[in-house]
């Protein structure tokens, strides 16, 4: 998991003097970005104070000198927010099992309303499918059981099937840049979460089973996961195109309803077969 320290550094090695305007006299850098005390003058804080953050030597930073961090980084707002969660960490605590989701009954009963004509999922805080209904199953996982979110056990893990299943690999036309974004939320998640250990647990073995993983995870890239697109190579109905759309849940604001929308005709007929085919197979 991220520390503070680790992701001030990572950001600092991504920003150069000259994107900021910053003189270097044409002096031989031995560091791929800022140097500390540059960052530091940015930020208004002295290169000692700074050198200790990043070292985890500091007890605390307030929250404006974080934010003056934050501008002197051209961090956007998600990466800020991840700033401060990674700042209100407590070293001394370990992690704990917080024990298997449950949906909350009002987001069952939305999924229930959207019918077979909108494929949709249910999804806990680390990528967990905790409902679907018949066409969301058949878009992104006909060939798991449906009836596996409903035990905890046995629950299909988003993350876990896109770097670990060749078959969800293939699935996806636009796969490097959703891997991106699914790597990027994780890390989003381990900063609001940082005590997880099944969350902690699931970034490890994918670190460990998964090349690809640990590259994505390396870049130390923080973004949410609202909206995007999905170009998908489906084995039943072939080639289609869908948007995403993710709508937080009030009553569990760690869980997200994704629905998928069709971009074009063609992907609306073929969404419109996989409901057809949907709806047969739950008579």
């Amino acid at each position: 998991m991220d520390s503070l320290g680790t992701y001030l550094k990572n950001r600092r090695d991504r920003v150069t003097p000259a994107e900021l305007g910053l003189r270097t006299y044409g002096a031989l850098r031995r560091v791929p970005g800022l140097r500390r005390e540059e960052l530091a003058a940015l930020a208004g804080v002295s290169a000692g104070y700074y050198t200790r953050l990043e070292q985890g030597l500091a007890e605390t930073a307030s929250e404006q000198v974080l934010d003056a961090l934050a501008r002197a980084l051209k961090l956007d707002r998600v990466e800020t927010d991840h700033l401060h969660n990674l700042a209100r960490q407590r070293a001394v605590s370990r992690p704990s099992d917080p024990g298997p989701e449950e949906p909350h009954p009002r987001v069952l009963a939305l999924l229930e309303s959207l019918g077979a004509a909108v494929p949709a999922l249910v999804l806990g805080r680390r990528g967990d499918v905790l409902a679907w209904n018949r066409t969301g199953h058949a878009l992104m996982a006909g060939d798991t059981d449906f009836d596996a979110p409903a035990d905890p056990a046995r629950r299909p893990s988003v993350p876990r099937m896109f770097f670990l299943d060749p078959v969800t690999r293939d699935l996806h036309r636009n796969w490097l840049e959703l891997a991106r974004i699914h790597v990027a939320y994780l890390r989003l998640t381990a900063g609001r979460y940082p005590m997880d250990a099944r969350l902690a647990g699931l970034i490890g073995e994918l670190t460990m089973r998964s090349d690809d993983f640990a590259a994505l995870w390396a870049t130390g890239d923080v973004s949410d996961c609202t909206v995007g697109t999905m170009r998908l190579r489906h084995p039943t109905v072939g080639a289609l195109s869908v948007d995403y759309q993710v709508w937080l849940q009030p009553d569990s604001p760690d869980h997200r309803l994704e629905i998928y929308t069709p971009n074009d005709p063609g992907s609306a007929d073929a969404l419109r077969i996989l409901a057809h085919q949907a709806g047969q197979a739950e008579r």
